[in-house]
This record gives structure tokens, sequence and C-alpha cells, in this order.
């Protein structure tokens, strides 16, 4: 019994961390994630620190990391309308890991 627990624990972290894996290596999310660690931003602004994303697909990538939660899509009372986008706590949490696997991967192709 205690070993099928532990096959059990062991499939169910093998699934969570490939399911997070998989979609933070989805084409976009970890420069737009990167982009936001300096502080909110607003749309155009993570368009142009992002060359070669289209507005759709910046679109698309903004969707998907506010509904997995790690932005928030705030809408400024300006006389303008404007949007602005800032990561969450659970979205800051990231920096530390990114940090990490960036040294990691500057190591690796050094050698």
């Amino acid at each position: 019994m205690l070993e099928n627990n532990k096959q059990k624990d062991c499939q169910n972290i093998c699934n969570d961390f490939h399911s997070t894996i998989e979609f933070l290596g989805k084409r976009w999310i970890g420069i737009i994630i990167y982009s936001l660690f300096k502080g909110p931003k607003r749309y155009h602004e993570i368009l142009e620190n992002i060359p070669g994303i289209s507005d759709r697909l910046l679109t698309e990538r903004l969707r998907d990391l506010e509904k997995e939660g790690l932005i928030v899509k705030r809408i400024l009372t300006t006389p303008k309308r404007k949007v602005e986008y800032e990561l969450t706590q659970s979205g800051k949490k990231l920096e530390d890991v990114f940090l990490t696997i960036v040294t990691w991967t500057q190591a690796k192709n050094d050698s």
C-alpha cells in the first residue's frame, strides 16, 4: 500500500512538473514574464520589448498568463483608456526560478 502511494505521489509530481514546464515553455511566455519582472507595463511597452511577436500572439499569451493567475490586467482610469499588465504574487515568485535557469543555461553554454 505504501509503495502504491509513493508511485501515485511520484506520478502526480511528474505530471505537475511536466505541465508547468510545458506552459512556461510556450513560445513567448518566458520573455513576457521576464519583461514584467521590472514592474507593470502597458500592452504596447511589452510589444516593443519583444521583437518578432505579433499583436494576436501577444494578446493570446497575455490571456493565457492571466488565466493561470500569473498576471493581472488592470484598466487605468485616465482620459484615454489604458491597460496595464502586472505580475501577481504567484508570478513574482518565478523570478528566482527564471534567474536560476538563465544562469544555468549561460554556464552550460560557456562550457
